[in-house]
């Protein structure tokens, strides 16, 4: 870069748009021909809008860039486009394709005619357009037409950009409400945090604030207590007691609590919130999710209450033949549970790491196939179906892919009207599954099908609301087989064995193993030292040692996301030593991605049918399309620039992003820095996930606080009560 660019550094430039280079239409990204003034040569601009077009002025603030390919680019965070006043401007704004039925030599017609009055006449006088050679009433019509739509669109961005909103939003506002979107906003701002991805109550909330609405204004208010619960949903809660909902709405809003309570009853009586109890605590639930519990418990018990949809299978018979079809010797518990699950409509299998799931799960998934049972397999998670399909043999898909998720309408193409066909639905993993998926899925079963729910009840709850397998075991409405017994061969295993330990409150045996091992813990007292040390174990000690690549192989685990070994401190750290960016790369939301780099989906993404919690590897960045590709298990997904909020880096992660995952080795930061989030279940679900290798890096403390901390924060949710066998109705 010289001295002059970067002297010019957030200037601000102006002029006229000579030439649309490209205009991604769904984001608004556009690159720029301009004749700005200042300048003898054309500036080549990149930046956002809504729409657009040779001929128009536009005003411009951002920075000078040096692009590899491209040379010297402006790149605008700001701009701002308007209706052209020169005659030479005019003629190339109407000749650009930007109104429908005029290309440029009816520009030049049009601006012989009428000159620079030429958008006076199309808005005041239409009927005199006829006057140009060539245009009769139905192109003059189409013109006017044409015409209004781009003041409209031209008012909505003013705007948005008067209340501080950034083009890429503004451009995604007016995707969503069109010609309504001045008055949806003036009306009420936080319908935005409600309909736009990517827009929270905070932004809306500081929109509201531009408009003029009051701290205190009860549109505010109402809106604010919906926020709180979903802050309660990120942490997987249903409902909130309701005393706890008012502190935390109080908090959140900085507004007295005699505004706060007739908010809420004006919330409970539209029914977008809804009151009742759990246990004896007075609760305030979101509509759907407490309609979503019902929905499941009324489905159970209905399918409990059906009849088998195969004929009666003698267990006698049965069971030697599977024995001698796979040359195994079920051990009484698995005999028990295969004679319950044969005689079941719906039946709960669960149970930790190497007590034998698999092997019943396939048990009763042959006796069935051999009677000419019709089965559906199904698990959370791309990467758990794919394990489910290795173990089994039967094709297992993601909930997602079963139900057939409908991207342009939303929800599933599968449900009551156009249900699954099965005679069995199996899901795996269902610990992982949220009470909203879980009732999209009940809601697909055919009434007649029998259910085979399998989980490991000891791992961490659904990342969404709910604690729908927990529930389901408390409630005592289905038959459950819990399984403890570990097997011989999977007793070997240092990492299974440590995991039951955690599970039940002993502390895992941490010396050093006198010959190789699966499980290991490394000594660091503080993160300063444990930061160095995990990236020299992902780096070199453990792919030099098992042979692991450290990129693909290795995953790191973290209790949680803040502090100096938190996830993402971690991936910032990692990223640099295992794949420093070179000149093609991409920063955005404050994350550099490059090709390469592991990444993660944080959202479920139906269009590109990527899920939260998937993991790719990005293949390219070109920042001419401003466009990644980035492969999904052999898939490539595209995403543009303005959608990498809906990415991070992979590097590290999570404990609670990696459920239904398995990695060849996982290394865990395990310090007393995380005391917040030190649960047994969490440690326990961390070690879980590694098949050949387990590394805990850390205090012996923070493992013991851990290992003690059986509470896990309880999840406000009704399921259980719903499903007690002396609850009526729901």
């Amino acid at each position: 870069m010289t001295q002059e660019a970067r002297s010019r550094d957030r200037e601000v430039l102006a002029g006229l748009v000579e030439r649309v280079t490209f205009h991604n239409a769904e984001s608004g990204f556009c690159v720029l021909r301009v004749k700005a003034r200042g300048h003898r040569d054309l500036v080549t601009i990149i930046g956002h809008a809504a729409t657009i077009a040779a001929g128009e002025w536009i005003t411009v603030s951002g920075d000078w860039v040096n692009d590899r390919t491209h040379g010297q680019q402006f790149k605008a965070t700001f701009m701002r486009a308007s209706a052209p006043t020169s005659v030479e401007g005019i003629e190339k704004y109407l000749g650009s394709g930007m109104i429908r039925g005029i290309g440029p030599v009816y520009a030049k017609k049009m601006v012989k005619a009428f000159g620079e009055k030429v958008f006076e006449i199309i808005e005041g006088e239409p009927d005199r357009l006829r006057e140009v050679d060539g245009i009769g009433p139905v192109r003059a019509r189409r013109i006017t037409a044409a015409w209004a739509e781009q003041k409209i669109v031209r008012e909505i961005m003013v705007f948005l950009h008067s209340h501080g909103v950034g083009t890429a939003r503004s451009v995604r506002i007016f995707k969503t409400y069109g010609a309504d979107a001045i008055q949806v906003m003036t009306e009420n701002p936080y319908r935005l945090a409600r309909d736009i991805r990517g827009i929270g109550f905070k932004t809306a909330d500081a929109i509201a604030g531009r408009l003029g609405i009051e701290k205190t204004a009860m549109i505010r208010v109402r809106a604010g207590i919906s926020y709180a619960l979903v802050e309660a949903m990120d942490e997987g809660h249903c409902g909130l007691p309701t005393g706890e909902l008012i502190r935390l709405a109080i908090d959140l809003l900085e507004v007295p609590e005699g505004l706060v309570v007739p908010a809420l009853d004006l919330e409970l009586t539209e029914g977008t919130v809804i009151a009742d109890t759990v246990g004896d605590t007075a609760c305030v639930f979101l509509g759907g999710l407490y309609r979503a519990e019902q929905a499941i418990a009324g489905r159970l018990r209905s399918l409990i209450n059906g009849t088998l949809p195969w004929p009666y299978i003698d267990p006698e018979k049965a069971l030697p033949w599977i024995e001698q079809k796979t040359g195994l010797t079920l051990a009484e518990s698995q005999v028990a549970a295969i004679r319950l699950a044969l005689l079941s409509k719906v039946l709960v299998i669960t149970g930790g790491p190497g007590v034998g799931k698999t092997t019943i799960v396939n048990a009763i998934l042959r006796i069935l196939a051999a009677k000419g049972v019709n089965m559906l397999l199904c698990a959370p998670t791309g990467r758990a179906a794919k394990r489910m399909t290795e173990a089994t043999g039967f094709e297992a898909k993601t909930i997602h892919r079963l139900l057939e998720a409908d991207p342009s309408a939303g929800g599933f193409k599968r449900g009551p009207d156009n249900p699954l066909a099965c005679d069995l639905l199996v899901i795996d993993e269902t610990s992982m599954v949220d009470v909203l998926l879980m009732r999209a899925l009940l809601e697909a079963m055919p009434e007649e099908a029998a259910l085979l729910i399998v989980g490991d009840i000891d791992q961490l709850a659904s990342v969404g609301p709910g604690q729908v397998l927990a529930d389901i075991i408390a409630s005592g409405a289905v038959p459950v087989v819990r399984l403890t017994e570990v097997f011989r061969q999977a007793a070997q295993s240092s990492i299974i064995t440590a995991a039951h330990r955690i599970n039940r409150g002993a502390i895992p045996d941490l010396s050093k193993p006198a010959s190789d091992s699966d499980f290991y813990f490394v000594q660091a007292d503080d993160p300063e030292i444990a930061l160095p040390l995990i990236i020299e174990l992902v780096k070199t000690r453990i792919p030099r040692r098992f042979g692991l690549d450290p990129i693909r192989d290795i995953q790191v685990l973290c209790p949680m996301n803040r502090g100096g070994v938190g996830a993402r401190s971690l991936n910032i750290e990692l990223q640099a030593a295992l794949n420093p960016a070179g000149e093609r790369k991409v920063e955005r939301f404050g994350w550099t991605f490059a090709p390469g780099d592991k990444v993660m989906q944080i959202e479920n993404d139906y269009e590109k049918e990527v899920y939260n919690g998937d993991i790719g590897y990005i293949d390219d960045v070109d920042p001419d399309a401003d466009e990644l590709t980035a492969n999904f298990d052999g898939r490539a997904v595209t995403y543009g620039f303005g959608e990498l909020d809906t990415l991070v880096p992979a590097y590290a992660a999570t404990i609670h992003k990696s459920q239904g995952s398995e990695y060849p080795a996982v290394v865990i930061p395990v310090m007393t820095q995380h005391y917040a989030m030190l649960q047994r279940n969490l440690l326990y679900t961390g070690v879980t996930r590694g098949k050949r290798l387990v590394v805990l890096v850390g205090q012996t403390k923070a493992i013991a606080i851990a290992v003690r901390n059986a509470s896990g924060r309880r999840r406000w949710s009704k399921l259980d009560e719903w499903l007690a066998p002396h609850q009526g109705g729901g």
